[in-house]
C-alpha cells in the first residue's frame, strides 16, 4: 500500500513539474511598460533599484509576473547589477535585460517558479 502512495505522489509531482513552461524575453518595469503600451516604446522601461513590479516581453506579447515573481525578479536584478563579473559603464545607457522565466501561465500573468537574468 505504501508503494502505491509513493508512486502516486511521484506521478503527481512529476506531472506538476511537467506543466511548467519556460519563456525567454526582455524584462521591463511594469509601471513604465503600462504607460508606454500605446506606442510600445518599452526600451525606456529598463528596471531600476525602485522597480517593484515587472513584465516580460516575449515576441511582442507582454506578460505580467505574479507577486512572488516580482520579488524573485527584483532579487535577480539586484544580484545581476551587483555581480563582480559585470562591468558597468557609469556613463552608459541602461539596456534591456534578457530574462529566462520558468513557471505557469494564467491568462496574461506568469506564476513564476524561477528566473534567470543574462
Amino acid at each position: 500500500m505504501r508503494k502505491i502512495y509513493a508512486v502516486g505522489a511521484f506521478l503527481f509531482l512529476a506531472s506538476a513539474a511537467a506543466s511548467a513552461e519556460m519563456w525567454a524575453g526582455q524584462l521591463f518595469d511594469a509601471n513604465c511598460a503600462e504607460k508606454h503600451r500605446e506606442n510600445q516604446k518599452y526600451e525606456e522601461c529598463t528596471p531600476h533599484e525602485r522597480t517593484a513590479s515587472f513584465v516580460l516581453q516575449v515576441s511582442g506579447r507582454i506578460m505580467k509576473l505574479d507577486a512572488n515573481g516580482d520579488k524573485k525578479a527584483a532579487a535577480a536584478w539586484r544580484d545581476y547589477m551587483n555581480s563582480a563579473d559585470r562591468s558597468v559603464d557609469p556613463d552608459g545607457k541602461a539596456h534591456a535585460l534578457t530574462a529566462v522565466v520558468q513557471g505557469t501561465l494564467d491568462g496574461d500573468q506568469i506564476k513564476v517558479d524561477a528566473i534567470l537574468l543574462r
